[in-house]
């Protein structure tokens, strides 16, 4: 293997040396560098802004491609709003700040997600109560197995809470580009959250200025250490928020937070239960430290290895499920590394 890196392409800057590392700056070279790797059976790791990625000490022994591809087309109609078709390489702050100086909404409650346009339809990515499900018309894709192009509208995606297609048969699907649909206006989507309608000055339910929301939630992010400015080096937050049944929200405190679900399940909060179950901010294990700004952001506080991120991991998961009965789920994706 060569002595080239991996923790240089990662927000939590761990991981060991890749085989070989190829930069992709056009969709030619990435289906290119793609077909390469998959004909001689290489094994084949994709990145894009590895700000949701945990890679193992021992590195990747195969092709990484990192995608950085970039453009973007757009049309803006002043009834129906816009459709933009954009590149999986672009990065996604970079857009939603593009949609908003473009007179166009939805996004706004978005802001400041780190990562890559093509990263977020695999994740399904959301924050403040709304998903970018919500905005998306379609996703053209590189099918590594048929080996062609193939687009999917948003109601092929299957879409739900951090979820998609695209996650589930992971590594068969690489996305090249996708298109927004958005609505023109100056106003936002309805604020959901409690914490955003408090920082605007607004009932949870009203809508205010996208600029305004765009303004509160880089500093709801940067309060808590989930800009990839801030002085955290974190892969934002590291376990999704459980969704359990009825009966096992009945029986934690009332005070624990609660979100109904269309199914009749609840949804709660990873924050909340790790920090009821004993996870402090602060809190350290070796190089590894749960962020001192939110218990959710698991960080590299200086040297840390992938092994020291994972041993803290499963120690706040495990704190979580003596205390609660509640095994959480990892939002990072592991490669070479596992929880279990």
């Amino acid at each position: 293997m060569s002595a080239e890196n991996l923790s240089a392409l990662t927000t939590l800057h761990v991981g060991g040396p890749a085989r070989r590392i190829i930069h992709a700056t056009t969709e030619a070279e990435l289906i290119a560098a793609i077909d390469e790797a998959d004909s001689s059976n290489t094994p084949l790791l994709i990145i894009g802004g590895g700000s949701n990625l945990l890679i193992s000490d021992d590195g990747f022994d195969g092709t990484v491609i990192c995608v950085e591809t970039t453009g973007n087309s757009y049309e803006i109609d002043a009834c129906s709003g816009g459709m933009l078709t954009v590149a999986s390489g672009e990065d996604w702050d970079d857009f939603v700040l593009f949609t908003m100086e473009k007179g166009l909404a939805n996004l706004e409650s978005l802001s400041g997600i780190p990562g890559t346009v093509g990263g977020s339809p695999i994740q399904n990515i959301g924050a403040y109560g709304h998903e970018v499900s919500e905005v998306i018309a379609r996703v053209r894709t590189y099918d590594r197995k048929e080996k062609r192009i193939t687009t999917f509208a948003a109601s092929e995606c299957e879409f739900g809470y951090r979820e998609s297609k695209f996650k589930k048969e992971a590594g068969r699907w690489v996305i090249l580009d996708v298109t927004f649909q958005l609505r023109r206006g100056e106003m936002s989507l309805p604020i959901m959250y409690a914490e955003l309608a408090s920082a605007l000055g607004v009932s949870v339910g009203d809508r205010a200025p996208i600029t305004d929301v765009r303004t509160e939630v880089l500093a709801l992010r940067a309060k808590k250490g989930m800009l990839l400015q801030s002085e955290i080096q974190s892969a934002g937050s590291f376990f999704i928020n459980p969704i359990i049944t009825a009966d096992q929200a009945a029986g934690l405190p009332e005070s624990a937070p609660r979100w109904p679900q269309p199914d009749g399940r609840i949804k709660t909060s990873a924050a909340w239960l790790m920090e009821n179950a004993g996870v402090n901010k602060g809190d350290r294990l070796a190089g590894a430290q749960i962020s001192p700004h939110h218990v959710l952001a698991l960080s590299n506080a200086g040297g840390a290895t992938s092994a020291d991120i994972v041993a803290l991991a499963k120690s706040a998961r495990n704190k979580v499920q003596e205390k609660f009965g509640i095994t959480l789920q990892p939002e990072v994706q592991f490669v070479g590394v596992s929880l279990d």
